[in-house]
């Protein structure tokens, strides 16, 4: 059995500075050590994928070059192990595919031969092959001091060198108890007055319109646009590919929670997430992270058609949902509605000292014939960004 205290701050060490996850009662020494420390920076997921979204947002941040911006960066991503359910999508199609590396800290609950609760009965036993599907090399989380610094070489050399994760799993009883001397969370916003919801009515605009006004407001020298995945990523990169952008490929729903870590840990860039309506209603549970935990230079729009068009326009629930009081319930700072394509411009000229930005903007149905696939790969358009915010 070790102390949070030996195994985190020889991370530290190592780089590791930021933290997002589902608690478990394994990790409850971790999670109480690093909130009662103000330089660490935890960040309390609504589930594990987001979390393990959110820290390859930390991973883009860690920019490539000589500039200002490139410096080394690491984050973790703790969950119990029946949480990798919820993280198999962004650790199959996005840091894996975009070469992004964190270190997992997964619990083994159910572990063979420990008696547990039933819900890990099936779990406990298939965790090793699961981590082993997905590529993911992993080894026992350390029980003993000595055995910390060559755990964190190991994983940070498999990170360096790939750009993918590793992962430590975790046994009962590795770590000693830390007793919780604060409450609360360290980085979240102060509950206040809930933003009220300003709306514009106009004519309804397509998709290739908002991107075009999107692109005019989004400067490559100071702003970063995520992208969320089908035709809205395709589309933007159509139109203009540029250095400033990343377009997913997949993990459908994370583009809000990676462009929280993106914006959390790089303050000085202006990010802007791309969601749709699929994608959005996918993880609602986004929303209230960012609520939180969104600084004013993180802005979320959301293009509404209505419908899952690049898989054949089958028609999603959104048209029931009002997705702008649902972030101004969540916390987020600005929250405009409409159709009018002036939604766009008054996000990001709105005056927002402190928290995320939304709007929802309705647009219609159709995309350009012929619409091309980007023909830079999803390793490059990474490399290229942070090649780009590395130096500012």
């Amino acid at each position: 059995m070790i102390e949070a205290a030996e195994f985190v701050e020889a991370a530290r060490a190592h780089g590791f500075d930021w933290y997002a996850g589902v608690p478990c009662s394994f990790l409850t020494p971790f999670i109480n050590y690093v909130l009662q420390d103000e330089s660490l920076h935890y960040v309390s997921a609504a589930n594990e994928g987001d979390a393990v979204a959110l820290i390859a947002g930390v991973a883009l941040g860690a920019a490539q070059g000589e500039g200002k911006g490139a410096v080394r960066r690491r984050g973790i991503a703790m969950m119990q192990n029946s949480g990798l359910g919820n993280a198999v999508s962004p650790l199959t199609s996005l840091t894996w595919t975009f070469r992004l590396p964190q270190l997992l800290i997964v619990t083994w609950r159910g572990q063979p031969g420990v008696a547990d609760e039933p819900q890990h009965a099936l779990m406990g036993p298939i965790t090793p092959q699961m981590l082993d599907t997905m590529e993911i090399p992993w080894e026992l989380f350390p029980t003993q001091s000595d055995a910390i610094g060559p755990a964190l070489e190991r994983a940070t050399e498999y990170m360096d060198r790939t750009g993918r994760p590793y992962a430590l799993v975790m046994q009962k009883g590795s770590v000693a108890p830390y007793k919780l001397k604060r409450t609360g969370l360290s980085g979240v916003r102060a509950a206040g007055e809930r933003a009220s919801v300003a709306r514009f009515d106009g004519e309804r605009v397509s998709r290739h319109d908002a991107l075009e006004r999107v692109i005019a407001r989004t400067p490559k020298e100071s702003t970063v646009v995520l992208a969320s995945t089908g035709f809205c990523g395709r589309e933007l990169y159509a139109i203009d590919d540029r250095e400033n952008q990343l377009y997913l490929v997949g993990s459908m729903g994370c583009v809000t929670p990676m462009a929280l870590g993106l914006a959390l840990s790089r303050p000085d860039l202006t990010v802007v997430a791309l969601d749709g309506d699929g994608a959005a209603l996918m993880r609602m549970g986004a929303f209230a992270t960012l609520g939180a935990y969104g600084p004013s230079n993180l802005l979320h729009l959301l293009l509404d058609n209505g419908a899952h068009e690049s898989t054949g326009g089958q028609a999603t629930v959104s048209r029931g949902v009002d997705f702008a009081s649902i972030a101004s319930a969540c916390g987020y700072a600005i929250a405009l509605d409409g159709d009018d394509i002036g939604v766009i411009d008054r996000l990001f000229a709105a005056d927002a000292p402190e928290g995320a930005r939304f709007a929802r903007l309705s647009i219609g149905t159709g995309t350009p014939a012929d619409l091309p696939r980007p023909k830079i790969t999803p390793e490059d358009v990474r490399a290229r960004l942070q090649r780009h915010i590395g130096e500012r």
